[in-house]
């Protein structure tokens, strides 16, 4: 049997939702997952530093948008830019185009970003984290609970 060769799949169609709605023309995000803070535990028995994993810290997420006026009071920069003013936290989804997702509350802001001659105008929203990164597979995958990858479902026919 030959070996499934594995393309993955474009950042096409990744979507940004706030609060349950989709805020449209996302053109980055971040990395989602954050490397855990080092603890050391050496102690005067151990010939080497040893060290366990503490919290992680995420950092700011920051997604950035074309910028959208068109649609009034549902435009991107409104929609985002009263999450910032309301001072509240949100719940904010990225979902992928195979079904996954990325779950976490926060706050919001927003900085317009700098442009020159001929160039689309952007903004940024940063999201201040209030809470962990949930991860939800795509429907097929098995979330194997070690760092948020994962594995597609075991072949019963396979020994």
């Amino acid at each position: 049997m030959a070996d499934t060769i594995h393309a993955g799949i474009l950042s096409k169609d990744v979507e940004f939702w706030l609060d349950g709605a989709q805020v449209k023309d996302l053109q980055e995000f971040p990395d989602l997952g954050g490397a855990a803070d080092q603890v050391e535990v050496t102690t005067l028995a151990d010939g080497a530093r040893m060290y366990i994993n503490g919290i992680k810290d995420y950092g700011s997420l920051e997604f950035t948008f074309l910028y959208d006026h068109r649609n009034g009071e549902n435009s991107n920069y409104r929609v985002l830019r009263a999450a910032e003013e309301d001072g509240a936290v949100h719940e904010v989804e990225v979902k992928f185009p195979d079904g996954a997702k990325f779950a976490f509350d926060g706050m919001i802001s927003t900085t317009i970003s700098g442009a020159g001659v001929n160039a689309a105008i952007q903004f940024r929203a940063n999201v201040n984290l209030c809470s962990d990164i949930t991860y939800t597979p795509a429907a097929g995958e098995v979330d194997d609970g070690d760092d948020g990858d994962t594995n597609p479902p075991a072949d019963p026919n396979n020994h």
